[in-house]
């Protein structure tokens, strides 16, 4: 069964074209090494909560939007080897452009997909 990273961030509004940028460029590289899909996704209706919500996860600013974003690998030992190649191969030309402190992620095994 297919494993899924997923993550949330906060991206200042003003930064939206390089964390396009950033993302593609990074999509590339998660697909050189393995990743089958790679989704990007900017804030559009992303309410803030009364107990937790994205905007509260993330600590977001007024001057931010959230991001939700995930990658699918064929299992999560094909993410462990590819993840591993994706960071070995990281030169700093590519630095996230939001604070990378308030990234929230994890990987998931998958139950099921329709």
């Amino acid at each position: 069964m297919s494993y899924v990273d997923g993550f949330v961030a906060a991206v200042p509004t003003a930064n939206k074209q390089k964390y396009i940028e950033h993302a593609e460029e990074a999509s590339h590289l998660f697909k050189k090494h393995g990743a089958l899909h790679v989704v990007e996704c900017w804030g559009d209706d992303v309410p803030d909560g009364k107990v937790t919500s994205f905007p509260m996860a993330v600590q977001r600013k007024d001057d931010e939007t959230v991001v939700f974003g995930w990658i699918v690998w064929p299992s999560r030992e094909a993410r462990n080897a590819g993840m591993e190649k994706v960071m070995s191969a990281q030169d700093g030309t590519n630095p996230m452009p939001f604070d990378g402190k308030r990234l929230i992620y994890g990987g998931f095994e998958m139950l099921f997909e329709r």
